[in-house]
């Protein structure tokens, strides 16, 4: 085995010779006391971050510079004439890496390579190794030049940095709410994570190397939405918007998508970062959250008209009762001439409009009077068909639509035989060139999501052909004094009276209208669960002028005209009265009055109301009749045996029939 201790420069080829130096203006002490080989020495020797040492043709170390000692820890009389496979891993040594290694480089001029080498003392290092041979002018070889570096710690930074790249390219991948993807300069999909695949039902495949404008609307992509978004976040450095969004299946999902621009090295645009969320749910619960603060706000607006509206009607009837109290003890004393009786008449219905009007405002403010019944809705509207057809005319059709058993519905008769004239002429005034008018009603089960109490309702609907109306005239229909109809053709009241009978009998009531289409009015009742007496006939004044004896009654109003209105009719029907214009003065007399046989008292009075003086007299005058008179509905519910209810305003026979009843209980 030869050993090859050093290289003559005559020796290696390719070595530039002394005969050959290139020209040197200023002649430096490295070329005029060195020679050419000792130059070369000194240079490798001068290297301290390389390991530069030379092998024989076999692979044995024959020299050894200052930067092998420091990389690898031996000194020169430590290595030379040793193999070099003695910095291999011993895994590498038995594969037979080092004998591979130079004869690669024997056999292509040269062998690099990468991997893990071993010190003197054990520890590794991972080398970056270049191995050239060293040949002969003839041609033989001599052996090899070896150079080996050191790249422990930028191999560690490259590991570092591909475990952070894997470990993010697991992050994006691992997110499934949100659909993460590249997007080169021109839009065209470059990467795809799961989220993404969840989102749009794309698998990866499908869509890398398209574009990304698939999943817009084709609207939007005609309007050049998506070129303007990658547009945006080029320019401005981000683009964020919301919009309809479509997958794969064609179902669309409202998105909130951010895109982000990705620049070079060299400032230069190379792709985007693009960020899906599906926002669906989100939105939806926002405008559902919007509609409710919306109801809220149209449920408290009409709230505060309700309050205002009946706190008018209930003002407005005691007006009223005045003017229909003397109204009709004025007629009694009028001679027998017809004039006078027809300006009378005239005078009496006009306040009996104001009547009806104060009772639509109490209506829609849910404070009217009601006597809830059971009512056959069937029976009901085929007695009113008769009127129907004659207030509608001729040129609507009136086509009804009933099962063959409905259950009947507790509601104040009178009240929803009105409700329904209401909307008929509704109907009637939406169908100015005729049309039809249809009837229907079914029975159906309420549920919350419906706005009704669990229970069984009665779903009565009008529908018109008429005209119907807009989105915003359908909003504010129900608003009271709202009319479509002109000056002196509406009250705007008859659709609030609808609505204030429905929720006040515990139902709901409700409008579906499109332009062109024509008006559904919708009333729910809720069906009856218990059997209910027939309301007793009104009776005339005259027939129960005799049957009561006569009294003294305490008549109680804050109201003034009110109470000397209420006066003059007792006193008419035979009664003795003594007014008194608070609870507290009629409790007053009451204690210091013996003979008292009634109290007939108003119930809403500053102080004291009505109920909570009688629910004084019974404790104090238990054998005493009690009519407690009120515009209102929202009275105490229990008001006692002897309390009778007397709606304002009214008249002498229902003052007298009042009477009657409470003398009889």
């Amino acid at each position: 085995m030869s050993r090859l201790h050093g290289f003559s420069s005559d020796a290696i080829h390719n070595v530039p010779d002394q005969a050959h130096p290139d020209p040197v203006e200023h002649p430096s002490p490295l070329t005029t006391r060195f020679s050419t080989e000792e130059r070369y020495r000194l240079l490798v020797e001068a290297v301290a971050d390389y390991a530069i040492y030379m092998l024989d043709a076999e692979g044995f170390i024959v020299s050894w510079n200052p930067g092998a000692q420091r990389l690898k820890g031996y000194t020169e009389q430590e290595v030379v004439g040793r193999h070099f496979s003695v910095f291999y891993e011993p895994d590498d040594v038995r594969d037979g890496l080092p004998g591979r290694a130079l004869a690669t480089a024997a056999r292509e001029g040269r062998y690099e390579a990468e991997g893990w080498r071993r010190k003197k003392d054990g520890g590794r290092f991972w080398a970056q190794v270049v191995v050239n041979p060293v040949v002969a002018r003839d041609g033989e070889l001599l052996g090899f030049a070896k150079v080996t570096r050191d790249l422990t710690e930028r191999r560690a930074a490259e590991e570092a940095l591909r475990r952070s790249e894997d470990q993010f390219r697991l992050l994006v991948q691992a997110v499934t709410d949100y659909a993460i993807y590249m997007l080169d300069v021109n839009g065209v999909i470059t990467s795809w994570n799961a989220g993404a695949q969840r989102a749009k039902g794309y698998a990866p495949q499908e869509v890398i190397g398209t574009s990304f404008s698939r999943f817009y609307r084709q609207e939007d992509r005609d309007r050049g939405l998506p070129a303007r978004a990658l547009a945006t976040a080029a320019a401005e450095g981000r683009f964020e918007g919301e919009g309809w969004r479509v997958r794969k299946d064609g179902t669309e999902f409202w998105a909130n998508v951010v895109i982000d621009p990705i620049f070079g090295a060299n400032g230069v645009l190379i792709g985007f970062a693009k960020v899906t969320r599906d926002i669906t749910e989100k939105r939806n619960a926002q405008l559902a959250l919007e509609q409710a603060r919306e109801a809220l706000f149209q449920s408290q607006k009409l709230d505060a008209i309700g309050q205002l509206t009946g706190g008018v009607a209930h003002d407005f009837n005691n007006l009223l009762m005045v003017v229909l109290t003397s109204l009709e003890l004025l007629r009694r004393g009028l001679p027998e001439d017809q004039r006078l009786h027809r300006l009378l008449d005239n005078a009496v219905q006009g306040a009996k409009r104001g009547v009806s009007l104060t009772q639509r405002m109490l209506a829609f403010a849910r404070r009217q009077e009601l006597r809830p019944v059971n009512v056959d809705v069937v029976s009901l509207i085929s007695g009113m068909r008769e009127m129907l057809e004659r207030t509608l005319g001729p040129t609507i059709r009136i086509d009804t639509n009933f099962p063959e058993a409905l259950s009947p519905v507790r509601v104040d008769h009178n009240q929803l035989e009105l409700a329904i004239l209401n909307l008929a002429v509704n109907a009637r005034d939406a169908m100015p060139n005729g049309g039809s008018l249809t009837i229907e009603a079914s029975e159906v089960e309420g549920t919350p999501a419906d706005k009704l109490a669990p229970g069984r309702y009665l779903r009565l609907s009008l529908a018109d052909s008429g005209s119907g109306m807009n989105a915003a005239t359908l909003s504010r229909a129900i608003e009271p004094f709202f009319t479509t109809k002109g000056v002196g053709r509406g009250t705007g009241l008859g659709l609030p009276m609808v609505l204030g009978l429905a929720i006040q009998s515990g139902g709901k009531f409700a409008l579906e209208s499109s332009e062109g289409v024509g008006t559904s009015a919708l009333l729910w009742l809720p069906v009856s669960t218990e059997d209910s007496p027939p309301m007793p006939a009104p009776a005339l004044a005259s027939e129960v002028r005799g049957k009561v004896a006569a009294r003294l009654i305490v008549a109680v109003d804050d109201d003034a005209l009110v109470l000397a209105g209420t006066a003059s009719m007792l006193e008419d029907l035979g009664h003795s009265v003594m007014c008194a214009g608070s609870a507290t003065e009629a409790l007053d007399l009451v204690r210091r009055t013996p003979g008292i046989g009634m109290v007939v008292s108003d119930q809403v009075m500053p102080g004291m109301t009505g109920a909570q003086l009688f629910e004084v007299l019974r404790a104090e005058r238990p054998e005493l009749s009690l009519i407690l008179a009120s515009g209102y509905a929202d009275l105490p519910a229990d008001l006692g045996p002897l309390t009778l209810r007397l709606a304002k305003p009214f008249d002498q026979a229902q003052l007298a029939e009042a009477i009657f009843r409470a003398t009889m209980a």
